[in-house]
């Protein structure tokens, strides 16, 4: 009864967060619109509004590590992805990042409405004009000094284990002279399964982990750089596991992390 009171009491923070949040974004947008071509402050106020929610629904204990030395340097930006919590959780790092999404989150009342203010990037799964106009507006992005944020296994995985990594976002970086910057999560799985928006008791960390160059790379190094990124992260996710009591070999179909109490 407790776990299903505090999910809603978190649902209903998170809606009326969003909900309070999207005339402060608009603001912002037609303020700064004609000198800002990157959005970046609109997108960093749309950031900040799933940040607030995430402080406020009291069942997250979420927290993150590390800082770039410029954060208006272009970095292509790839993490796993292991639940929809990903997106408050790495929203909480101290920059801009415009997030490439599937078009149903862009048809969302208020948090669509957020996305398309903030300059993220719509992708219709399945049609090759789509992906080819999202890849094009990355560009477009990169060239105007904001980071691009990519989940490279296009899907949340339904296991501990991590799905193939696609193409796309190495390509991007390699044909823009960009580099990557792999993130590793962990701990999100059980703050909000796959399959499922039930709110739940987790403690979740992310870390950014060393870049990677690719300005003296081409083409034919895609399945190189994939692999060495591919690597990090899941380095990374693993130390993270560690820290937080989560047992890879123990994390079954939709299982949830061990317990609530605070990180640090």
């Amino acid at each position: 009864m407790m776990r299903t009171l505090l999910h809603w009491w978190a649902w209903v923070w998170t809606v009326l967060i969003v909900i309070l949040g999207t005339p402060i974004v608009a603001l912002i947008f037609a303020v700064t619109a004609p000198f800002d071509p990157g959005r970046y402050a609109a997108g960093r106020a749309f950031r900040l509004v799933g940040v607030v929610a995430l402080r406020l629904n009291g069942l997250w204990r979420f927290r993150v590590r590390g800082t770039l030395d410029d954060p208006r340097r272009p970095y292509v930006v790839v993490a796993n992805h292991e639940s929809y919590a990903d997106v408050f959780l790495i929203s909480c790092f101290p920059w801009e990042m415009k997030w490439l999404s599937k078009d149903t989150m862009f048809k969302i009342p208020f948090m669509g409405w957020m996305m398309q203010m903030a300059g993220d990037i719509k992708l219709i799964r399945g049609k090759r004009e789509s992906a080819v106009d999202a890849i094009n507006q990355c560009r477009d992005r990169l060239k105007k000094k904001v980071s691009i944020m990519i989940f490279p296994e296009g899907t949340r995985s339904r296991t501990w284990e991590m799905l193939p990594f696609k193409d796309g976002a190495f390509r991007l970086a390699i044909e823009a002279g960009a580099p990557i910057l792999p993130i590793a999560v962990a701990g999100t799985r059980g703050a909000m399964a796959k399959g499922s928006f039930r709110f739940l008791p987790a403690r979740a960390v992310a870390q950014v982990l060393e870049p990677v160059e690719t300005a003296s790379m081409t083409l034919a190094d895609i399945p190189r750089l994939k692999s060495v990124v591919r690597e990090r992260i899941e380095a990374g996710r693993l130390a993270l596991a560690h820290e937080l009591g989560i047992r890879p070999e123990a994390v079954a179909d939709d299982d949830a992390t061990p317990d609530a109490a605070p990180v640090g």
